[in-house]
């Protein structure tokens, strides 16, 4: 796939998609179900990390009736957390990390998350890849996050050719179109998840396989 068969290949993309489960997280977010909390979309995203999206969608209900703001999750035991967001994976470790995180927004940043780049990869757990999420699904802003899927699929179709997730959002800013940056986690996870899957995936079914590559499929149904 080269640059100019993003703009043909994304509408259809786009259309398949809408037959394919979205990511949790994505169906919140556009669903207003939180308001675009970028709080919540923070905490969630922590949860989320090798975890289910079923898993991360009900520790994060439990957790958020128990604390739905900074102040009353920086004043919660650890204990308490885990109890609530069990069985996530790393409960314990993710619980430590949210209380951090909710101190350091109370204490620093005025209980609110900060809406840059920079200043969100300065909390103490979060990645780039949440970093972009938060600014992605909480603030409506340019970001591009990049997952598995994300990485994958861009260096299947042959439009990046990278070797780790970060270089990859590194060549999208570069290559991809910026209209495109806040969709393309979403619609590329639940893509890799039903179509693109990582061994063996379903080319026969897919409505875009004309501007890919097959970088690295051997296999594929």
């Amino acid at each position: 796939m080269n640059k100019n068969n993003i703009d043909n290949a994304w509408p259809l993309l786009k259309k398949q998609v809408k037959s394919l489960e979205m990511p949790w997280l994505e169906q919140i977010a556009y669903q207003n179900h939180w308001e675009r909390d970028p709080f919540k979309i923070l905490i969630s995203c922590i949860l989320s990390l090798r975890t289910q999206d079923r898993t991360t969608g009900s520790a994060s209900e439990r957790l958020f009736e128990l604390a739905p703001d900074v102040e009353t999750l920086s004043g919660l035991p650890v204990k308490v957390i885990e109890e609530a967001i069990y069985p996530v994976g790393f409960y314990r470790v993710k619980a430590n990390r949210i209380k951090e995180i909710s101190k350091a927004l109370l204490e620093k940043y005025s209980s609110k998350v900060p809406d840059e780049l920079d200043e969100l990869l300065k909390l103490k757990g979060v990645g780039r890849k949440t970093a972009n999420l938060v600014l992605t699904l909480g603030f409506k802003k340019p970001g591009i996050c990049v997952d598995t899927h994300v990485h994958r699929i861009t260096n299947r179709w042959g439009y990046v050719k990278t070797k780790t997730p970060e270089k990859t959002e590194y060549a999208l800013r570069e290559k991809l179109p910026a209209k495109y940056w806040i969709k393309i986690n979403g619609l590329l996870v639940a893509f890799g998840q039903g179509i693109c899957r990582p061994v063996s995936p379903l080319c026969s079914q897919c409505t875009i396989k004309m501007f890919c590559d097959r970088v690295g499929v051997k296999v594929h149904r």
